[in-house]
């Protein structure tokens, strides 16, 4: 009987929160508790790049894939989304009286944006981590073609790769002084994110192949709360403007906390009793199916509440509780009537998938035989990637 890992596409939801809850805390205003936990929660992207990483070797692992297909399928799957959301954006703010940036969304649209500082934001703000998700896309067939049948690599370029993000961050003090410039080669330059993509890459090809121990699911979670936790104390002890606080150090850093979370889970999916509902639920999945919708529009709602009422008054915590729920919610609903709306009528439509008859495309994330203790029988999946990225 084939087997899937549903709570693959149940963890996307949660850091697709993250972020929500970065941005809300952020631009809204704090709610206590959650607003500390979230107050870095853009590490919920360092999370989709592992991710990315991990399904991507999952699937495609033994399958012959020219590197054109490969592409092509990958184009059905962000970019339509992505075009609509970028011109939600931008009608968004000229609505707000903003400036056009026209260059900066002339390379957004191929996904060029994030290798100049300039024009990492241009059209929609949040679809940033596009533009090096295109990079890992481009990336993929031949790092997978390299690392084929080369086990002994593995160890070691997981290695290298987990100890990359905490390198790049402690070599602050040699980098730029400016702090745009500074923040683009540590947060947003492709290059600085591809070892949190391999690194996922090569846990993926683990697990597939069965070399790792099993990994239980509740401390890989408590581990992943637990770094969150500790950016409370640290963001208190140095700001944001120093190259030493925790706000680069947020993403850079739990790459490797994130391939065992996805390790942990993976393997659970597989295990006898399958996922536990809280990420493999008919509910769950159907959330993180939505999540790179409420990703890339989630950001555009909040502009716009913050420009027709402003934000709460400093201490109403109610207020910005109640503003906090209304637009995550609404954005969430939107999210969801894009992904049946548009993301997936259009990935259909480029990939040539009739919408009634054949093979349909599976709602989760991965498909492979179940067999414990052993390699995962290498039939070609029929799934694709996250589309998150």
């Amino acid at each position: 009987m084939p087997a899937r890992l549903p709570s693959l596409t149940g963890l996307r939801f949660w850091a697709a929160l993250l972020v929500v809850v970065y941005h809300l805390a952020r631009k809204v205003g704090e709610v206590p508790v959650l607003g500390p936990l979230g107050w870095y929660g853009r590490s919920g992207v360092t999370f989709f790049f592992v991710l990315s990483g991990f399904v991507l070797a999952w699937t495609y692992d033994g399958v012959p894939t020219a590197p054109g297909r490969f592409a092509r399928r990958r184009f059905a799957r962000i970019w339509p989304l992505h075009a609509l959301t970028t011109a939600l954006s931008l009608g968004a703010g000229a609505a707000l009286g903003a400036a056009l940036p026209l260059a900066a969304v002339l390379w957004s649209l191929p996904l060029l944006h994030t290798w100049a500082p300039g024009t990492v934001f241009g059209g929609n703000p949040a679809a940033w981590s596009l533009g090096a998700e295109a990079w890992f896309y481009l990336l993929f067939p031949f790092l997978l073609r390299a690392l084929a049948g080369r086990r002994r690599l593995w160890t070691p370029l997981a290695a290298l790769c987990a100890a990359a993000g905490p390198a790049l961050w402690l070599a602050g003090p040699l980098l730029p002084a400016d702090p745009a410039v500074r923040g683009w080669l540590l947060d947003y330059l492709p290059l600085t994110r591809t070892p949190q993509f391999v690194l996922g890459v090569v846990a993926g090809l683990a697990v597939r192949h069965g070399l790792l121990p099993r990994v239980p699911l509740a401390p890989a979670a408590a581990a992943v709360a637990g770094w969150h936790l500790l950016l409370v104390p640290w963001h208190t002890a140095a700001p944001d403007s120093v190259w030493w606080g925790p706000y680069s150090a947020a993403q850079l850093f739990p790459a490797p906390l994130f391939a065992v979370l996805l390790t942990a889970a993976a393997q659970r999916d597989l295990g006898p009793a399958g996922g536990p509902r809280l990420l493999a639920g008919r509910t769950a999945v159907r959330l993180g199916e939505w999540s790179y919708a409420w990703y890339l529009v989630h950001e555009i709602g909040i502009r716009c509440w913050l420009h027709a009422a402003g934000r709460p008054a400093p201490g109403a915590v109610a207020a910005t509780a109640a503003v906090w729920l209304l637009l995550a919610g609404v954005s969430l609903l939107a999210a969801g009537a894009l992904y049946h709306g548009v993301e997936r009528p259009c990935e259909r439509l480029l990939r040539g998938t009739p919408r009634h008859g054949g093979a349909p495309l599976p709602r989760h994330p991965v498909r492979v035989v179940r067999q414990r203790r052993s390699p995962v029988t290498r039939d070609q999946p029929s799934a694709e990637p996250s589309r998150f990225t």
